[in-house]
């Protein structure tokens, strides 16, 4: 006697793993984007360009005070000294040396040093001068002490246009170590599926499996026909979808795209294979064609149900992603009912995701970049 509700039960299981590893997939990609651009642009704001042109200039009038004004200022024990004329030295505002006031000069005139009280010209770019000679800075000019020598800013303060990469979990990953990842979780799911149909003794037929040379022949040939249409028709919603400012991302296939003729071996002949066979063993064989037979519901019903799961099981692909992955199941649903064969639509699912990745990630080539824009 078949168990109905326990295969319900499993597969219920199944599809409530399914739906949470792709939300912490998806807010795993979402770590990339979620703390702003990672353009690794560390300029300077305003605000330090502003610090940084103050510490310059006072620089500048430090290098443009003489020697001769600074011995002027300050005696050999660091106490003001008098000038030799008998003058009281100069008391500038902003550490600036007047030029009416200052040795040598007139008011009408600027005279060049003495030149017999002169220092040796190197001592005026002596890079390590006395601190017991050296002028005491300006507090109205001279910048915060920290700022000359201020640590990393804090990510936590910063802008979000000037906010440091963060890689998510899943960035982390290589290419190869994600493929392997998606095909031993995709794979394992049909196992527990498999066995689940095994246990609870379901029919093959409520399932859409036959063996056959009939059931082969219709499965390949309808199933290459729909998967190029679907392709096609999948391209050209998510472009309209686009052109109208809909979300679209497809951060996650281009993570899986490999960069090697091994990876794309892999790409195409494992992994493509046994996603397409576990999310229509899922979303069509389970919960339509399991669910009808048993529970006498309505197939209308099941097909619009699976179709929203799936969707939702696509959620990494953005808001875009979602209804034109929702819109594709429907039509795969309604394929998976028309035809009763579930490698129909395995055949169609597979085609329609190694297009987008041969076309996409291998020839780099947006045939619907027109309608986009």
């Amino acid at each position: 006697m078949t168990q109905w509700v326990t295969f319900a039960g499993i597969t219920a299981i199944v599809l409530v793993v399914v739906l949470v590893l792709t939300r912490l997939t998806a807010e795993g990609l979402e770590l990339d984007t979620g703390e702003g651009p990672s353009t690794g642009d560390q300029r300077p704001n305003a605000a330090e360009t502003v610090s940084t042109g103050r510490r310059e200039s006072k620089l500048e009038e430090d290098s443009a005070t003489s020697p001769r004004e600074l011995s002027d200022r300050e005696g050999p024990e660091g106490e003001t000294a008098d000038p030799p004329d008998g003058r009281s030295p100069a008391t500038p505002t902003n550490g600036d040396a007047d030029p009416s006031t200052a040795p040598g000069s007139s008011e009408f005139s600027i005279s060049g040093p003495d030149p017999e009280t002169s220092p040796d010209p190197d001592s005026r770019t002596s890079p390590d001068p006395d601190p017991e000679t050296s002028p005491d800075p300006d507090p109205e000019t001279s910048p915060d002490p920290d700022s000359r020598t201020s640590p990393d800013p804090d990510p936590e303060t910063l802008p979000a246009d000037r906010q440091p990469h963060r890689s998510s979990p899943v960035e982390d990953l290589s290419t190869m170590a994600l493929l392997a990842n998606v095909a031993l979780s995709q794979g394992l799911f049909a196992g527990v599926l498999i066995g689940a149909v095994v246990y609870t003794g379901v029919p093959l037929e409520a399932l859409g499996i036959a063996f056959d040379s009939e059931y082969l022949q219709t499965g390949i040939t309808v199933g290459v026909l729909a998967g190029i249409t679907l392709y096609v028709g999948n391209e050209l919603g998510a472009a309209i979808a686009t052109h109208f400012g809909l979300e679209h991302d497809e951060g996650l296939r281009a993570l899986l795209a490999p960069d090697s003729a091994g990876g794309w071996i892999v790409l195409l002949g494992v992994v493509l294979p046994v996603v397409a066979l576990f999310e229509e063993l899922l979303f069509r064989a389970a919960l339509i064609g399991a669910l009808s037979a048993g529970f006498d519901i309505p197939l209308w019903i099941l097909a619009v149900g699976s179709s929203a799961v799936f969707a939702l099981g696509h959620g990494a692909q953005g808001r875009t992603g979602i209804v034109v992955t929702g819109l594709l199941g429907l039509v795969l649903a309604w394929l998976f009912i028309t035809t009763g064969s579930l490698l129909v639509v395995v055949v169609a699912h597979y085609l329609i995701n190694a297009l987008e990745f041969l076309v996409h990630e291998w020839l780099g080539f947006e045939w619907t970049a027109g309608i986009a824009n």
